[in-house]
């Protein structure tokens, strides 16, 4: 015997009424006119021949289940759209005091009242505390930031403002820097800048000039510059390397992979080393120090292969720390890198002959600048007098 197929109806209510009105609307109107009935019930015959049939109105098993699949799939689809991506919480690692003490708030006053500006605060530098305030060893450090606080370039990390047109140079800005670094009692200074790629010169002039200031009323003091490449003029590099500075430092910022991703498309990593390169070429008892971020999508591979890089051009001390997301506007931490893998890196950097490596989650290019080159001063001085002994 043939089984029968036992197919579950469902009417669908809102066709069929439709339906049920068109018959209801055709069959008042040949009740009202007589004249014209024969015509309408003629053309009512055509259209119910060509419309809807009962088998329009009937859903299979198969197809109710096809339905409710589709359903689901799109309810599923819509929650994980509505979903953002988890972002990876901030470790207890990262996480700092929130800055006092007198040393902090002397230094804080003075730069309002000179006008000036720090990349400690325009960066959003989670360490302002420890620096300005000496830290653990009572080295105090402080990051100045020369030629305002807008730069012509947008990388995506940097929380600096951006202006196509910054305002002019303040011609005072040399002797209010060297006047204030003077009276703070530091021990170590870094000098950095906004790039300033609409000067001529890139402002290499205005930074040699604050060196030559500062050294004249504080010859203490040791001097970090902290520069950007130039638009890679050389000249200008040379500029800068024999103003009478201590320390010459250009950051890479990352590896070569992820140069454009994470930099502003006029800095490129070969322009990078080109310009440690040159410092050390034009001064070769310049100490030249360069930094890395850790976090934004690099591979081991490429870390080392970024140090190895540098030793080729004899960059004497690199830092590693992780990148921190300044804002929502800038670019995602990939990773949160844990403090084991920095200190595998700081040996790594020992290992391929740095004169230093500093690697650790808080460290910044200039982050206890003092404390790690005065540091390693002493270290080798006490190596050296166990030579002798």
């Amino acid at each position: 015997m043939n089984s029968v197929r036992i197919l579950q109806i469902q009417v669908v209510f809102p066709a069929f009424r439709s339906f049920l009105r068109s018959s209801s609307t055709y069959s008042h109107n040949t009740s009202i006119d007589q004249n014209g009935s024969s015509a309408r019930i003629s053309r009512f015959s055509k259209e119910l021949a060509s419309g809807p049939g009962l088998d329009d109105f009937i859903i299979t098993s198969l197809e109710t289940e096809e339905l409710n699949l589709d359903s689901q799939n799109k309810l599923n689809s819509d929650e994980k759209k509505s979903k953002k991506t988890p972002y990876p919480r901030l470790p207890e690692w990262l996480k700092t005091k929130i800055p006092v003490g007198t040393n902090f708030a002397r230094i804080k006053n003075d730069l309002r009242g000179l006008n000036l500006h720090t990349v400690c605060e325009e960066a959003r530098c989670p360490n302002i505390g420890d620096c300005w305030g000496g830290g653990e060893h009572n080295t105090a450090t402080a990051t100045i930031m020369l030629m305002g606080d807008e730069c012509t370039r947008g990388c995506r990390f940097c929380s600096v403002k951006t202006n196509k047109t910054p305002k002019p140079l303040d011609q005072n800005e040399p002797e209010n820097v060297a006047h204030a670094i003077s009276k703070w009692g530091l021990d170590y200074v870094v000098l950095t800048s906004v790039d300033r790629d609409d000067l001529s010169g890139g402002g290499s002039e205005h930074f040699a000039k604050t060196v030559r200031l500062l050294k004249k009323k504080a010859p203490h003091i040791l001097v970090e510059c902290l520069t950007g490449d130039f638009q890679g003029n050389l000249d200008c590099v040379a500029k800068v390397a024999t103003s009478g500075l201590d320390v010459y430092a250009h950051n890479i910022e990352t590896v070569e992979n992820l140069t454009s991703h994470v930099r502003d498309r006029r800095a490129t990593f070969r322009q990078s080393l080109n310009v440690l390169e040159h410092a050390k070429k034009v001064k070769p008892s310049l100490i030249t120090k360069t930094s890395i971020m850790l976090g934004v999508g690099e591979t081991d591979e490429e870390v080392l292969d970024a140090m190895k890089e540098l030793r080729k051009i004899s960059v004497d001390c690199v830092t590693l720390g992780q990148y921190m997301r300044p804002t929502k506007r800038h670019m995602k931490v990939h990773e949160y890198i844990a403090p084991e893998k920095f200190d595998y890196w700081a040996k790594i950097g020992n290992d391929l002959g740095f004169l230093y490596t500093a690697s650790g989650p808080l460290v910044r290019s200039s982050y206890k600048a003092g404390e790690f080159y005065i540091g390693n001063i002493l270290r080798s001085k006490q190596s050296s007098s166990s030579n002798l002994t």
